[in-house]
């Protein structure tokens, strides 16, 4: 249903906050350039009133740590179900975007930035050019939704189109106003719809799943080869996707930036860094007592920051500096995800191939 919100002052006696409208939506196109983390996190903007080759004009744009695009139509005044169907008009002429034409959106928005740079200081890691634009996601901005939109937008996320809806409503307080945001579907589902049908055609799930692993002081592939498990921490963006793994999938890790490391066999489902235990000598240890990594202490009674864990026993491993990459290769920042490209296909072949896997 529709979403709605309310916020109420804390006191003795609660006292509800009167709703009001935004003096402009250009108002908050203009709050979103100066934080784009009120969107989200997670994303680089990259672009604003970008015109299309179709005469159409997208309001902002933006890519994420995957190199995915993300459109973003603020609904002005226009019925959402009329910013659905203009944004899915958009994300048509944003998926035969090449990499430098993307660098160009960026150089204008930016007055002559460089797109590798800003994606460098934002995400930690090289822009790869090969997975930008793999795939995209559809984010619809407005104030709220009727029913007949909302059913188009869920029936769109069951046919795998990456779409989504943000809410934003305003609340006075006196003189002064407090914005609150809120999803319509948890954006972590729709990247991970988006990541699904990545950088390929699509085609059926092979039933292989892909792990990415973030080899650094917080985590050390060296361990998770030696006591059997893959990781995640930092926030839910993060680890979430680690409860897709149930016991009995197989799953192959990749270090980005290095390669495939490794191919396993689920034991159990995720559990939190203050729960994960592993096998010494015959007996069972908290591995945080025994860990040399860090593997996010700092958050360990943070139940959303902490670092989860998921056992696997391998069934063939190679140290980083051994990784296995090649042209072509599915690669992706999701700590799990189920592709469904003919890529990932193809990357499964060829790794079971060097890892002289027999099914």
């Amino acid at each position: 249903m529709p979403i709605n919100h309310a916020v109420w002052k804390v006191g003795s006696e609660p006292q509800p906050l009167a709703e009001v409208s935004l003096q402009s939506e250009a108002l908050l196109e203009k709050m979103i350039v100066s934080d784009p983390s009120i969107l989200s996190l997670h994303w680089l903007l990259i672009g604003q009133q970008v015109r299309t080759d179709f005469g159409g004009i997208i309001d902002l744009l933006a890519v994420n740590q995957d190199g995915q695009l993300i459109v973003i139509e603020l609904k002005r005044n226009q019925t959402p179900r009329e910013v659905v169907a203009q944004a899915l008009d958009y994300a048509s002429w944003v998926r035969d975007l090449t990499s430098d034409e993307i660098a160009h959106i960026f150089n204008k928005f930016s007055r002559n930035g460089s797109l590798g740079e800003a994606f460098q200081k934002k995400f930690g890691i090289q822009l790869d050019e090969e997975q930008l634009n793999g795939s995209h996601q559809i984010v619809v901005v407005a104030s709220s939704l009727d029913s007949s939109t909302e059913r188009i937008v869920n029936y769109l996320n069951d046919m795998n189109v990456a779409i989504n809806v943000i809410f934003f409503q305003v609340f006075q307080d006196g003189a002064n106003q407090y914005l609150s945001r809120a999803w319509l579907i948890d954006p972590i589902e729709t990247e991970t719809r988006a990541t699904s049908v990545q950088s390929g055609e699509r085609g059926e799930w092979n039933g292989e799943y892909y792990s990415s692993f973030g080899h650094s002081e917080d985590r050390d592939w060296n361990e998770a080869i030696k006591y059997g498990f893959i990781c995640a921490g930092g926030g839910q963006w993060y680890t979430k996707t680690l409860s897709l793994l149930s016991p009995g999938d197989r799953v192959w890790v990749n270090v980005p930036g290095q390669g495939y490391v490794g191919v396993g066999k689920v034991l159990g489902q995720s559990v939190r860094a203050n729960e994960f235990q592993v096998d010494v000598n015959g007996e069972k240890q908290d591995f945080l007592d025994i860990a040399q990594a860090n593997y996010h202490r700092q958050y360990v009674d943070d139940e959303e920051n902490s670092e989860y864990f998921v056992s696997v026993e391998w069934v063939a491993t190679k140290p980083v500096n051994a990784a296995v990459s090649e042209v072509g290769f599915f690669g992706n920042q999701n700590s799990v995800c189920r592709p469904r490209t003919t890529k990932w296909i193809h990357t499964v072949e060829r790794l079971k191939k060097v890892f002289s896997i027999n099914d």
